[in-house]
């Protein structure tokens, strides 16, 4: 991927999209299926915000069917399946077991027994997968000696017992979004990251006729040109549009729910399965099991203030630690337990209630045109697993815009770049087999996340020996820095470490690895001594778990749009 803003000479473009995380990604991509010329533009990193900051989890939305919100589950449990599909390395089917305790009553079994036969009953097409490993089960009640056996973390007291039922994991979501990134760009679509987006061009009128935007890496600030501008900032998409000098004539407000997580090595679920208890206020959190380690989250509550501004802080983390050592093991979970932590803005499309767990988790695409606005799209809202259907909605609206005949949406039916692979378990043999100078680790890391590209990986790895040296227990190699910089359009070290590898996603990998990654990078991106420990100290920030006097930079991570 070439980054298009350093060679652009004037060229129109249908479309324009604003913020490069799922809902900006899947936007483009299905833009550029339809045929239209488009741009996407990313103030930072390819999902480096909000869509890198998830549970992992491709999921139908249990909990919104006690909002009565039965048509956004179907559509989530719709997208989990063509998620599936179109991208079967990175989503897998993964168990999940919610604990039933006497109290409160809307976890009591016989509740939650009728919210899974509805759950069942909406994702009535859940086996209708490409590849036959991916189907998923109906659910199933366990008693409550069957829940100690498996999981004997699980609190004793109140417990009935469980109901187990399936949704998906997602692996790596960073590199899921940069496959929707890579798809656009296979069909003919121009992106980059580190491109800061100061203003709008306006045409004669009122029309909106393209962005100014700066190169963060140059400082070269252009006019790009285009007929639609779609706004996708995520939690910044009001602040976006405030670039406009809008005033928004009845438009949806947006909201902002923080969620963070915490990665512990502690040994608290067996592993087999995502486990999910309840707090004393009634809201879930799960404990799920990723790369050996167990992912704790989420929470889930308002955020008031400047996006830029938002930094997870210490009273975060212990706000969610004693949740869980009020409702979950032993009780003895710790602060000293945790190895790394992450936070962000949920962008919310709701008027004001008491609690933001309750809030919707839909979506709305705004015309503002209403505002005086021709030629604007701002999306706001949504989830990680309905970004697909959503971009397919969007552009309804688009190519109305563009005076176009509405096209086809092909993107259900079509693998992800990377992703063409129809059986996983016969690829990864495949794999295998045909790879035995490397480690099984290394293979099964590679064949996961870069699907059919991670040949070239290895490729690289066995024309310089150097790279193939072996970074961590999950077997990634060296060569996946220089992959990173060369393929996948990587121009910082937490670019590097963060999005486009998982060597620093399980916490500070420590000083010495992050120096021989950023010794690798240098060269091909030309740093200098004094670049590459300034690389090394932002990483380092950014990975720093907060004190009682500090915030941590591992958030979403953000300057001014």
């Amino acid at each position: 991927m070439d980054r298009f803003i350093e060679t652009y000479k004037g060229e129109h473009f249908d479309v324009i999209v604003i913020g490069g995380g799922i809902t900006g990604a899947s936007v483009a991509y299905e833009a550029a299926t339809r045929g239209l010329k488009v741009a996407l533009m990313e103030k930072r990193d390819f999902s480096w915000a909000t869509s890198a900051v998830t549970s992992k989890l491709i999921h139908g939305g249990l909990r919104y069917l006690a909002n009565g919100e039965f048509s956004l589950v179907r559509e989530s449990l719709r997208e989990r399946r063509v998620l599936e599909n179109i991208a079967p390395n990175f989503v897998y089917p993964i168990p999940t077991m919610i604990t039933h305790n006497t109290k409160p009553l809307k976890n009591n079994k016989w509740v939650v027994k009728a919210g899974m036969l509805i759950y069942d009953l909406l994702s009535y097409d859940k086996n209708h997968t490409w590849d036959p490993s991916k189907r998923i089960p109906v659910h199933r009640t366990i008693s409550r000696q069957s829940v100690l056996q498996s999981e004997p973390n699980v609190r004793e007291t109140g417990l009935t017992g469980a109901s187990v039922y399936y949704d998906c994991h997602s692996i790596f979501p960073e590199r899921l979004t940069l496959a929707f990134i890579k798809s656009a760009v296979a069909y003919g679509a121009r992106v980059a990251n580190h491109v800061l987006v100061e203003g709008f061009v306006s045409d004669t009128g009122d029309r909106v006729a393209g962005v100014k935007a700066r190169d963060l890496l140059t400082g070269t600030l252009q006019e790009i040109k285009g007929s639609v501008i779609v706004n996708c900032g995520g939690p910044w998409a009001d602040i976006v549009l405030g670039l406009a000098k809008v005033k928004a004539n009845g438009c949806a407000t947006l909201r902002r729910s923080e969620g963070i997580h915490i990665i512990t090595a502690k040994k608290l679920i067996s592993g087999k399965y995502v486990v999910g208890a309840m707090t004393r206020s009634g809201r879930h959190f799960f404990l799920i099991p990723w790369r050996s380690h167990t992912l704790i989250g989420t929470t889930d509550k308002p955020f008031v203030g400047n996006p830029d501004e938002y930094r997870v802080t210490k009273q975060s983390i212990l706000e969610l630690i004693n949740e869980v050592n009020e409702s979950f093991g032993d009780g003895k979970l710790s602060y000293d337990d945790v190895l790394h932590t992450f936070g962000g803005l949920r962008p919310l499309v709701e008027n004001q209630t008491q609690e933001t767990y309750k809030c919707s988790r839909k979506y709305e695409i705004y015309d503002n045109a209403c505002d005086g606005l021709k030629g604007l799209i701002t999306v706001e809202g949504g989830k990680y697993t309905t970004s697909r259907k959503l971009a397919e909605n969007c552009l309804e609206i688009v190519e109305k815009k563009l005076g176009r005949k509405p096209g086809r949406s092909v993107t259900a039916g079509r693998h992800l770049a990377g992703c063409e692979i129809r059986d996983m378990n016969a690829f990864l043999n495949t794999v295998r087999r045909d790879n035995k100078d490397f480690d099984g680790p290394t293979l099964e890391y590679l064949g996961r996340n870069y699907g059919t590209e991670y040949a070239v990986v290895l490729d690289l790895a066995r024309a310089d020996s150097r790279l193939a040296d072996v970074l961590n227990e999950d077997g990634e190699i060296m060569a996946q820095v220089v992959y990173a910089v060369t393929r996948e359009m990587a121009r910082t070290l937490p670019d590097i470490v963060l999005r486009r590898t998982g060597i620093a996603t399980l916490g500070n990998p420590g000083g010495q690895l992050l120096r021989k990654v950023a010794a690798v990078a240098a060269p091909l991106l030309g740093w200098d001594s004094e670049r590459v420990e300034k690389e090394i100290e932002q990483t380092n920030v950014l990975l720093r778990i907060p004190t009682d006097h500090e915030s941590s930079g591992s958030v979403t991570r953000s300057k001014k749009l």
